[in-house]
């Protein structure tokens, strides 16, 4: 589903190179729930920007679906990234000005031609559905809980019914409570058969996939499967 060959990450200013990722050789498989963990500035945000293209290698192959993606250009790249991958962020990134309803619709408005106004709203009113929001479409992101905003937030990710979601730390900014509320949706969306790759801090939701991932200083320094925990 997703590979990573060979693959270095370098930012570069006048001044000063960063070396953000080194040697990293990875393959996501379809249906898999992986997780990435690591301390603060060791490169996860950066790998998982690469596998959603956001961002290129400075060497190295992405490829998504067994295609090389180093040569598309931006347009294709955001239809990619458009059709294939839902994103998650820990700050949710709602637009405070707009329904919880035409929030979650946004990804379908860039799919020219491909949905009528009628049928996005009723793939947003699904989506809402799936992660326990119905009764919350008409509402703005100043009415919700931090954990209602990240269940808006993954409804908007999985409107558009990507092969691969991609979680930057999508329990970090909640509570305990919530923060198992929102593993146990992603284990249902990956049970459904979508491909996760999910940032974490938190080595009690990393547990709860299938496999997990450390970087340290940009390099991969670990890859295990896990027993999944299915408990909460």
């Amino acid at each position: 589903m997703i590979a990573l060959k060979n693959i270095e990450k370098v930012y570069r200013t006048s001044t000063i190179e960063t070396l953000a990722l080194t040697n990293i050789n990875l393959t996501v498989r379809a249906g898999e729930f992986l997780s990435i963990m690591g301390p603060s500035g060791c490169g996860k945000s950066t790998l998982l920007n690469l596998m959603g293209l956001l961002d290129a290698p400075s060497t190295g192959q992405v490829e998504i679906g067994g295609q090389p993606v180093t040569q598309y250009r931006d347009v294709d790249l955001a239809r990619l990234r458009n059709q294939k991958i839902g994103f998650i962020f820990q700050s949710f990134h709602l637009i405070n000005d707009l329904s919880v309803l035409d929030n979650v619709e946004i990804p379908l408005l860039y799919r020219k031609g491909d949905e009528t106004g009628p049928s996005r709203r009723e793939l947003a009113r699904q989506a809402l559905e799936k992660v326990g929001l119905s009764n919350r479409m008409k509402h703005f992101p100043s009415q919700l809980s931090g954990g209602q905003k990240q269940r808006v937030a993954i409804a908007r990710a999985i409107v558009g019914q990507p092969a691969i979601i991609l979680a930057d730390e999508p329990t970090g900014n909640l509570d305990s409570a919530m923060g198992n509320e929102i593993m146990s949706i992603l284990q249902q969306l990956n049970a459904d058969g979508s491909t996760i790759v999910m940032v974490t801090h938190d080595e009690s939701m990393a547990k709860r996939t299938h496999r997990l991932v450390r970087l340290f200083d940009g390099a991969m320094v670990g890859d295990s499967l896990l027993m999944v925990n299915e408990g909460r």
